[in-house]
């Protein structure tokens, strides 16, 4: 999907103006941070999870990157966004666009990370619009508490919160796709190993997954973690619709709506990121700031003073 760029045109779709008008080399930047941020360190998932949690909820505006202060308590602290790491690289990817273009690109516009990153793993590269006016000025822990779906929600559950925003049900099977790579925490998962194992996951799968995970009650001090993918964990492929891990993930197979999806994705790599692309971009473009409802931040984990 190409979106066509003019400077002197700014009103694209959502209020936004391109990078390429403002900040021409911003992309390229941000790409390059990516990549080496990627061969030093190797966390391109958790940056694709910042765009999923930072943008389902209300609006791209990078309100998750806010810390707690006196005034507020950070979307990070919610349990829906357990286990979330990483943000001092976004710091990084920004101080590199503040050195090229002071006060010019926005936090809300390094969900581009999220889509090299994509790249990095072997996935689809994703035409997105650019040109986000700011950032969230406050935090949104109550919506992120009671919107953003749980591992263990139910699919109808699930398949309603992306609706509001214009997924549908292909594109939220396609999105939970990106469990294909990275890690999934033992205290989500430790329902389906403990007292009995979920007769639904493999048995040599569940064997793996408790040496994980040895223990029915996790330490809260330790963050102990699975491989989603055991075979290819930082590969962007298919292979999550044939082995699912969280239960959110097993019900896709169970539920008839989902199900047929679940088949054209493990038939096809090829569909699965053409239509995984497809729903990333009414992800990114869900609700943008407009006008001087944001700022410009010149950190990404606190408001300007």
């Amino acid at each position: 999907m190409n979106h066509k760029y003019d400077c002197d045109n700014p009103s694209l779709a959502g209020g936004c103006l391109t990078l390429r008008c403002s900040c021409p080399r911003a992309e390229e930047i941000i790409k390059e941070q990516v990549i080496k941020l990627y061969n030093k360190h190797g966390n391109t998932p958790s940056w694709i999870r910042n765009i999923f949690h930072d943008c389902i909820c209300h609006t791209c505006d990078a309100s998750i990157l806010l810390d707690t202060t006196k005034e507020q308590k950070s979307e990070k602290t919610s349990q829906r966004n357990f286990g979330m790491r990483n943000f001092k690289y976004i710091e990084t990817i920004k101080q590199a666009l503040e050195n090229e273009c002071p006060n010019t690109v926005s936090c809300a516009d390094i969900v581009l990370s999220a889509r090299d990153g994509v790249v990095m793993l072997g996935g689809p590269h994703i035409e997105m619009k650019t040109g986000r006016r700011g950032e969230s000025k406050e935090s949104y822990l109550a919506e992120v508490d009671n919107f953003i779906p749980n591992h263990n929600d139910s699919m109808s559950l699930v398949l309603s919160r992306f609706k509001t925003i214009g997924v549908d049900a292909q594109g939220t099977v396609a999105l939970l796709g990106a469990h294909s790579v990275g890690r999934v925490h033992c205290v989500n998962i430790i329902h389906r190993l403990y007292p009995t194992v979920d007769p639904t996951l493999d048995p040599d799968y569940a064997t793996y997954l408790k040496t994980r995970c040895p223990s029915p009650q996790p330490s809260p001090n330790v963050t102990e973690f699975a491989r989603n993918d055991r075979e290819t964990p930082m590969v962007w492929d298919n292979l999550y619709y044939k082995k699912g891990l969280l239960s959110v993930d097993q019900q896709l197979v169970s539920d008839p709506i989902t199900y047929p999806f679940v088949e054209k994705f493990a038939a096809s790599n090829s569909y699965f990121h053409a239509q995984f692309g497809k729903a990333l971009i009414i992800l990114s473009e869900n609700n943008p700031l407009i006008g001087d409802e944001g700022e410009i931040r010149k950190v990404c984990h606190k408001v300007n003073k």
